[in-house]
């Protein structure tokens, strides 16, 4: 019988589940761990090595390929989403020219209340980090 490995950690369920879902999706068996632990008390995270996506030893390396190609794609369905018509912020990355940015609040929130305005933004194209 095969042993379950750990393939990769996340700090957070969400980004945990879509993994597991993809990798359903393509036909392989994965399990997550520590997920409910970490929800009822985050602070154990670091103690228990987060949120563990486990699969089976035999299909460690179509995993990894099956998930590196779905956040290839990713990027990829992103190119056609370069400019939006009716964007948030009227300033643009300086990075690729995108439009499509978003402000990253988790810098300056507190048990997901946000304290302050950010002035760091993110691309969603390029994925860039800058402050405006």
């Amino acid at each position: 019988m095969s042993e379950l490995v750990k393939f990769k950690f996340y700090e957070t369920a969400l980004e945990a589940n879509r993994d597991k879902q993809i990798l359903a999706e393509n036909e392989i068996n994965s399990f997550i761990a520590n997920e409910q632990l970490i929800q009822s008390d985050w602070l154990l995270s670091q103690a228990v090595g987060g949120i563990q996506l486990q699969v089976f030893e035999e299909d460690l390396e179509k995993a990894t390929q099956i998930l590196n190609d779905y956040k290839e794609n990713e990027k990829v369905s992103l190119e056609v989403e370069h400019t939006i018509a009716d964007p948030k912020f009227d300033f643009v990355c300086p990075k690729c020219g995108s439009n499509h940015i978003y402000r990253d609040d988790s810098a300056t929130s507190f048990f997901g209340v946000s304290l302050l305005t950010s002035h760091k933004f993110i691309c969603y194209y390029c994925e860039n980090e800058f402050t405006h």
